[in-house]
Formats: C-alpha cells, structure tokens, sequence
C-alpha cells in the first residue's frame, strides 16, 4: 500500500483529508504520467457515485487535469465498471470514479483506470504519488492547450446494453428484489434487471447525497433478508455504492456471499467447459470452506492478498476467468476489467432460471465453516505499529497454536479505512468467537 493509495484508490473523508486541492493535485499527476509523445492531450474519463462531495471532488478533477492538457468526459452518476468498461467504448486513455464503494457517506475516494480498463499498476501510481506527495513540478500547460471537457449523456445506458451483451439466458418468471445502496445502480440497476424480463422490486434507490450506504446496500442485508421473505421472492441482490459488489438473497431469505456466488458460478462454468485452466482464485479472506469445496470438485484455488486488484492480477498473469472477494468483488475477465455487482448478479440469476433451479438448494453445493470478523477502530500512529507490534505477534501465535488445524486466524490493517480486521474460522464457533475478541482487545489496548 503507497502513501496516498489504498487497496482501492485514494481515500478519506471529503474536504479534510481528501481535499479539492489534493483532488486537483492527484490530477495533474495523473495526466502527467499518461503525456507522452504518442499522446499530447490524453482523454480522461470521469464518473461518480451518489455522494454529496462528488460535484466537488470533480470540479477539482477537471481543472487540475485541464491544466496540463488533458480532456476530459464527464459520464455524470454511474457504477465503477461502467466507467472501466467506457474507457474502451470511448477511445479515451484513462478513467477515473469519484467514490469511497461501500463507506460512510462523509468519504470519499479517487479511482484510476488506465486505457485497458484495469485498475492503475501499483508503478503508475507510486509515479503520481511521487508528483503529489514530493511536491514536484506540475506540467502547466498554457493558455492554447489547456484541455476541454465534453458532457456525455448516455453513458449508464451503454453501459446496461454492454451488460445485457453478456447474459445468455434471461430471468422470465422470476421476482426479485434490488438493494441499490442509494448509490449508482440507482440509476442502472432497474432498466438492467427490468430488461431481463424480471419482476423487479427496487430498495433504496432515492439518493439525497447522504443516505449512501446508510443501513442499506450489500454491506447492510437485513432489510432486504426481510423483504424477501415477506414477500415470498425468487432472490434478492444488494450492491453497495459504486456498484463494484453484490451479494444475494437466497428464496429463503438467506444470505448468499461472494465466496457462495463465485462458488456457483465457478462449478457452472466448469460444468459447461468455460473454466480456464480449471482455476478458481480468491483471497487470504476467503472461506475455508471453499478450498474443501474445490478439492472435491476437482478444481484449483489460487489465493492472493485482500483486494480485487490482486485478484485481478493473478487472473490476467495466469490467464484465468473467474475470482472475487466474499465481500462481493467477482470478476468475469470475459466481460469485465474490473469487479461488477450487477454483472454477477444477472449472471447468477440467469444461471439459476436456465436450471430451473432455487437459490437456496444450488448454494448447499458449498459448506462455510463458521467464521466472525471484528473491526477495530485504531489511530493513525497505531496504523504505522501494526505490523512491528510484539504483543500483538505473540498473541497472534497463540491463536495459532490453540486452533491447530481445526481453524485459522488473520489479522490485517483495512486499505480503506482507519481499522485492523480480526477475522477467524473454526469448526468450534464458541472457541472462534471467545478468541476472536480477545485478539481484538489486545489490538485494541496497543493500537487504539
């Protein structure tokens, strides 16, 4: 992890850490780094979530990118991938998405595709923290060649009729529901799903700039585990608030995670010849009971690191197809650069209706053992202490001990957000549970 970016772009809570100064700042690095004698006057797209410094964060966008040449198109409210997706569409050079995903409302963040489509190399991105953060000399342009910004209109469509391209089978008959977060499938999600001829039932998607991800979106499934079972549905989907993940309700009214969905779709695709390489890839997060699921379907797990540019990584490095976070990142490298929440979920959906099947039976074709997360809050200075922290260690090694091979513990600072992630497994949820809070509390006395 850089000094300005995360696991997943720059990020911090809007006007006190990420400030229009440092907005504008971030780019021109950006343009800079793209300048070359091939391309004088690179084209940037730029694409924003729901939240109310959104505006704010793109007009300092704009000017710092114009003022060392760069044009700029502004795709207005869409999801992440769309924007991944139109840099290609487009003929532009780069994209960037003004949005903090799954965080509070008062975050915001700065995510930089190159003109692939992919998340920027970790290369490109130390060069613009390197312009930002060492204080070196910005390319200003004068007043002949500063950039231009054009306003495209129709860019969530195309990015729904790129989504539907995808879907080989569509959801008739079937009733569902859609958890928008309040955020950018607020403005794609229904005409996608609708379009699939589903019976669409849309959540949260009235937007004010402040209910993003309140109580709501893939990060908060009560309400739609409840609304699906009250109204008697097929399944439910939630996205959080770019619309990067999704995860599922099953007929049920049980939640469906990533691991389940990528689980899934990873066996249909096997089932079908479509598996590249017979390889599944996860991260260090993923259930244990996923590695047991691909030992007995015949299939390889690879793991990386936490973080769907790692995942990502490892697909195009080794030529894979599918992989994801539980969290709900899942890349279809046949169709997508970058993690899509409604891609997956019409591709599951439309899995499950060309079966002729319920969620709630496909999912028992992978058991999750127990697990608990705690997040706990600590202060910058104890950010830095994480990883040289004794106590800490020691306490880590005797978890390690204590499960033996019946379990396992992880612990990790978060690349988003001010927080270290306890995170255990185990057969024996009571013992995980007991343990779990304890190494939190020594995380918490050391770092908090």
């Amino acid at each position: 992890m850089g000094r300005l970016f995360g696991t997943d772009g720059a990020r911090g809570v809007a006007n006190t850490e990420l400030t229009p100064e440092l907005a504008m700042n971030i780019g021109k690095a950006a343009a800079m780094v793209l300048i070359s004698d091939e391309v004088e006057h690179p084209t940037f797209l730029i694409g924003k979530d729901t939240r109310l410094s959104g505006d704010m964060i793109e007009g300092a966008l704009i000017a710092g990118l114009c003022s060392v040449g760069a044009n700029v198109k502004l795709l207005g409210v869409v999801p992440t991938p769309a924007v991944a997706y139109l840099i290609g569409k487009y003929n532009a050079d780069a994209g960037i998405m003004i949005s903090a995903s799954h965080n509070p409302f008062e975050y915001n963040g700065i995510k930089i595709f190159s003109g692939e489509g992919f998340k920027l190399p970790d290369d490109l991105e130390e060069e613009i923290e390197s312009i930002v953060l060492d204080h070196k000399a910005y390319a200003v342009v004068d007043h002949h060649d500063i950039g231009s910004v054009e306003y495209v209109t129709t860019a969530a469509d195309d990015y729904v009729e790129h989504v539907l391209s995808t879907v080989e089978y569509d959801l008739s008959g079937m009733r569902i529901a859609l958890d928008c977060s309040n955020g950018s499938s607020s403005v794609t999600a229904e005409k996608l799903f609708s379009s699939l001829n589903a019976e669409v039932h849309i959540l949260h998607a009235e937007p004010d700039g402040r209910n993003i991800n309140d109580n709501c979106g893939s990060t908060h499934m009560e309400s739609l585990m409840q609304y699906v079972r009250d109204n008697g549905l097929d399944a439910g989907l939630a996205f959080d608030g770019d619309a990067d993940r999704c995860l599922a309700v099953d007929d049920k009214g049980e939640l469906v995670d990533g691991d389940y969905i990528i689980a899934i779709c990873a066996a249909d695709l096997k089932s079908r010849g479509k598996l590249r390489r017979n390889t599944v890839v996860g991260t260090v997060m993923t259930n244990m009971g996923f590695n047991k699921f691909c030992e007995l379907n015949g299939m390889h797990f690879v793991s990386t690191n936490v973080g769907d540019r790692y995942v990502l990584e490892a697909m195009l490095r080794e030529g894979y197809n599918i992989g994801g976070e539980q969290s709900g990142h899942v890349i279809f490298l046949d169709y997508a650069t970058t993690g899509d929440g409604q891609l997956t979920g019409a591709h599951l959906l439309s899995l499950i209706n060309r079966r002729e099947a319920k969620l709630s039976s496909i999912a028992t074709l992978m058991q999750r053992y127990p697990q608990i997360l705690v997040n706990v809050r600590i202060t910058d200075d104890g950010k830095r202490h994480f990883y040289t922290d004794k106590e800490i260690k020691r306490h880590i090694r005797e978890i390690e001990r204590t499960l033996g091979d019946d379990g396992r513990i992880l612990v990790r600072v978060s690349g988003t957000e001010p927080l270290v992630r306890v995170m255990l497994e185990g057969e024996d949820y009571p013992m995980i549970e007991r343990l779990a809070h304890e190494m939190a509390d020594v995380v918490r006395e050391r770092l908090g």
